[in-house]
């Protein structure tokens, strides 16, 4: 059976859908290449006990946010790997920071590319696989814990321009 034409992108449609509603990747071939930022953030909910831990650097298993922040930065690297339709990206920065609040831990991260399609998935990634590798971490001190408000916080680049929350 004959595939149809992708739908045109327009702020309605969803691009990883095909004119029959099939899914594929997007064409970014013809797109120009700019340069590409998002910013994402996130946060881990603990109790004090296992806030204590980190900020002690007290944890048997090293610096619970240094080796987040590595796999965060891994996570980026690794975002097409993880989302089936996602395009693999050739990331020229990837930052990660991490922020204790009274209740826990909030992670943000910024990727950058010079492309033809956005870092967004990348960042949402790294937040992801910083605050999971919080959690695998302290696990079993705090199987409670809650990584939540997973969002991303601004994107520049691209046809779209610039856009922030």
């Amino acid at each position: 059976m004959p595939q149809k034409e992708p739908v045109e992108n327009d702020k309605n449609q969803l691009t990883h859908f095909d004119g029959s509603g099939k899914a594929h990747m997007v064409d970014v071939g013809e797109k120009k290449e700019t340069h590409r930022i998002a910013l994402a953030c996130g946060a881990i909910r603990m109790k004090p006990e296992t806030l204590a831990i980190i900020r002690e650097n007290s944890a048997g298993k090293g610096d619970v946010l240094g080796i987040a922040r590595v796999a965060a930065i891994m996570g980026a690297k690794r975002t097409a790997d993880l989302i089936p339709l996602c395009h693999p990206v050739a990331l020229t920065r990837v930052t990660v920071d991490f922020t204790a609040e009274k209740d826990g831990i909030r992670c943000h991260a910024r990727t950058e590319a010079f492309g033809k399609t956005g870092v967004e998935m990348e960042a949402l990634t790294a937040v992801q696989t910083g605050l999971l590798t919080i959690y695998d971490m302290l696990k079993a001190i705090d199987r409670g814990m809650t990584i939540t408000d997973v969002r991303l916080l601004e994107k520049k680049g691209g046809k779209s321009g610039e856009w922030k929350a």
